[in-house]
């Protein structure tokens, strides 16, 4: 019953949002460098420019989660994030009002919770696992990449981060790969990857991709 009325709802937001802000979305799978690359465009930009939003900042608490058969929840389902207020968020941005949330830190232990203010912008770009499968949100894309890098690249890279970033056992890190995060891949992700407007290529370096988008956006501010 929750995810219907989330899906109403955002129908709704959809439908009265104007197009006044230019809009970018970064998908791609776990590991694939999403989070790498936007945190290098907002090296380029002042919040007065562009204003960036992760999805990773709309997860439902660990409590709310699915589990899966063997106790584990699964953090890797469109349903695990708070997507009405993700849209919600985005039309007070485009109504030019500032909006703050709190840092989502993954239920790291060692980590401290930030409260993030974002403040509207020309361009607002939003990053994250199922931006593309939230129809009403992909309706409001007008540019769509897509990070793409091999299986077992992306596989090296979330264990780097989530033993060092997030203090996940290596063990709870290879049984989520294999349960949850590649086969929520497979089916809410990778599908919409021939749909992009770009791919980047990141199995070595996004760096010419990169240097690509940061133009465009200058000349979309010009």
């Amino acid at each position: 019953m929750r995810l219907c009325a989330e899906i109403n709802q955002n129908y709704i937001f959809a439908k009265v949002m104007p197009k006044e802000h230019y809009i970018i979305g970064i998908s791609g799978g776990s590991g694939s460098g999403k989070t790498s690359f936007l945190n290098m465009l907002k090296s380029h930009f002042s919040e007065e420019q562009v204003c960036f939003i992760s999805l990773d900042n709309y997860y439902l608490p660990r409590e709310e989660q699915y589990t899966d058969p063997n106790g584990i929840q699964n953090f890797d389902l469109p349903q695990s994030i708070r997507s009405v207020e993700l849209l919600s968020d985005i039309q007070n941005l485009k109504n030019d009002e500032a909006i703050s949330r709190k840092e989502y830190v993954f239920n790291n232990e060692k980590a401290q919770s930030k409260t993030i203010t974002i403040k509207p912008a020309p361009v607002m770009i939003i990053e994250g696992l199922f931006i593309y499968h939230y129809p009403e949100l992909r309706s409001l894309f007008d540019l769509k990449l897509f990070v793409h890098a091999k299986d077992n690249l992306k596989l090296i890279r979330r264990i780097k981060r989530d033993r060092v970033e997030r203090n996940y056992p290596l063990e709870d890190v290879i049984y989520r790969y294999e349960h949850h995060v590649m086969p929520a891949f497979e089916k809410y992700i990778e599908a919409y990857r021939e749909d992009s407007d770009i791919i980047i290529n990141n199995n070595k370096s996004f760096e010419n991709s990169l240097e690509v988008i940061r133009a465009f956006i200058q000349s979309k501010l010009a």
